[in-house]
């Protein structure tokens, strides 16, 4: 950009304050030194982390996998996000405030575990309390007095229904 504001007559005091500034600008915000060195690591790193094959690795670590124990043998589910269990053990976690056990009936007692909502006891959907039906269906259907005796001169023939010439058809329906 300099060798073009520059010519045989020099540059005017407002040119050299412009070219000034657009060197500052340039270089504005540019890392140099250690701080580029640091900055460039830490791109390469968001990319690998990024990258799908580092997403699976990422997952497969034992930090990742459920920390219960089943039979003497550690389940090898996928934990929740933040938590330390998957969502078949995550009622194991004592600290958890999200998930409770399914109360289940006296005859099929349930553990299952559900998700903390609105109600006092939460269930899973086998065991959930549906509440009575509102709505009552009628066994037949009643035709009210009034209709059966209509007299038949209320309605018109499909002769009556034709367009006729003293109107247009869009005004005919």
């Amino acid at each position: 950009g300099s060798s073009l504001l520059t010519g045989p007559e020099g540059l005017l005091a407002k040119e050299r304050e412009n070219l000034r500034r657009l060197k500052c600008l340039r270089r504005y915000r540019q890392r140099y030194g250690v701080e580029a060195l640091l900055h460039r690591q830490l791109r390469e790193r968001r990319v690998l982390a990024s990258d799908g094959t580092a997403q699976q690795a990422h997952t497969t670590r034992s930090s990742q996998r459920c920390l219960a124990f089943v039979d003497d043998v550690r389940c090898s589910n996928p934990s929740l996000p933040l938590s330390r269990h998957c969502l078949l053990h995550i009622c194991q976690d004592t600290n958890q405030t999200l998930f409770k056990p399914c109360q289940g009936s006296e005859e099929v007692p349930c553990n299952k575990p559900v998700p903390v909502s609105l109600s006092e006891e939460p269930c899973c959907p086998l065991h959930l309390h549906l509440p009575p039906q509102m709505y009552v269906p009628e066994q037949g259907l009643a035709v009210p007095q009034e209709l059966e005796g209509a007299p038949s001169d209320l309605y018109l023939s499909a002769a009556e229904l034709q367009p006729t010439e003293s109107l247009p058809l869009e005004f005919s329906d």
